[in-house]
């Protein structure tokens, strides 16, 4: 089947036939009856054999529903993010190294078709007013919820899309799991799981260090009688087996009219949530003065915080909760001392693992007794 003609249905329907995908983004069209539209409009406006019709629907039918070019990327298991750099120049992170991805789009133009399409598909405006768009895909993967990141070439240093999107696995694993794939072992695992229920956890690392795969195991081992409450940005924390978990998501809207619900505005309703234990997916703004003032009060909570080390994870956090506090550093630095346990990830291992002792009055900073590790805080 000649690539063109799958390129000038595509358009078709991401210019003139909007309509036709939104409704069946919106259920408002099942796949059969959009297919059958697609069947009726490729037999009125393409010159084709029925066996060619039939090929040109198959490879629609696989790009509508796919993601083009992408879809076996998305389908590998090993591949956990996919970054298109250009329309020929895309890589991919495979069991924690990037490398290039062995594929590529055949022009500029049919990546900026893609993007379009993927724009349309998921129901977000690219507009110059929207030129930089986080959204995520929960429902066309069985395996994978879809995390993407678009920026336009209007805000771009060169002339094409950058798309990056983080796979997140639905059926994430155990604690057990955990420990057979090497990211800690059967005594780390016992002591964490401990103190996970006793006490305030903070867990911290870089960019894909296994932060989110430890706390999503971690709170699965929490007792059934306890009301859980997780407040993220985008869906990557989810629950297999707890029977009394809720789960909020930050709203940007893009517009200036448009509903806004950032992480800060949907911790302060959680809190008022009747919850046992308070989570926060990943902390990144003024967030973190809610989550502190949940833990200074005796509210089991978690988190976890992007930092290059375990020492500056506490600062970082203080750092955030500075944005809307009119408390001084100092005492809320003292206030982290209700975190008791501070773990340290590093390419998906647990690398040190800290008790809080408390404040130091004399050196205005906290204590950290080491209890897992080798190197010295």
């Amino acid at each position: 089947m000649r690539e063109d003609l799958l390129q000038e249905l595509v358009e078709d329907y991401t210019t003139g036939k909007q309509q036709s995908l939104m409704q069946m983004r919106k259920g408002k069209l099942t796949k059969e009856e959009f297919l059958k539209e697609t069947a009726a409009h490729i037999a009125m406006y393409y010159e084709l054999a029925p066996a060619q019709r039939k090929r040109l629907l198959d490879a629609f039918e696989r790009y509508i529903f796919g993601y083009s070019r992408l879809s076996a990327l998305i389908d590998d298991k090993t591949v956990s993010d996919i970054r298109v750099v250009s329309h020929d120049n895309i890589r991919i992170k495979r069991k924690g190294r990037r490398m290039g991805a062995g594929t590529a789009f055949s022009s500029p133009e049919e990546y900026r078709q893609f993007i379009d399409y993927i724009a349309t598909r998921n129901q977000v405006n690219i507009s110059n007013l929207n030129a930089i768009q986080r959204f995520t895909d929960n429902e066309s993967h069985p395996d994978f919820i879809l995390r993407f990141t678009l920026s336009m070439p209007l805000v771009n240093t060169y002339n094409e899309p950058y798309l990056c999107i983080r796979k997140v696995p639905r059926s994430f694993p155990q604690m057990k799991e955990l420990i057979g794939q090497g990211m800690l072992d059967k005594g780390t695992a016992e002591l964490l799981v401990r103190r996970f229920r006793e006490g305030s956890t903070l867990i911290c690392g870089g960019n894909s260090s296994g932060k989110t795969t430890l706390l999503n195991a971690l709170k699965e081992t929490l007792p059934d009688d306890m009301a859980v409450l997780v407040a993220q940005q985008a869906d990557e924390l989810t629950t297999r087996f707890h029977p009394d978990m809720m789960f909020l998501h930050s709203l940007v809207g893009a517009g200036e009219k448009q509903v806004n619900y950032g992480l800060e505005e949907i911790s302060i309703a959680g809190l008022t949530m009747d919850v046992d234990f308070f989570i926060i997916g990943e902390v990144k703004g003024a967030e973190a003065l809610y989550l502190l003032n949940a833990a200074y009060t005796g509210q089991l909570c978690a988190a976890t915080i992007h930092a290059p080390s375990a020492d500056r994870a506490p600062d970082k956090l203080v750092d955030y909760a500075m944005y809307k506090s009119r408390y001084s550093r100092d005492e809320l630095m003292k206030m982290m001392d209700c975190f008791r346990t501070l773990v340290f990830m590093e390419r998906y291992h647990v690398k040190e693992i800290f008790e809080c002792c408390g404040w130091d009055q004399d050196r205005r900073d906290l204590v950290y007794e080491k209890i897992y590790g080798r190197e010295e805080i």
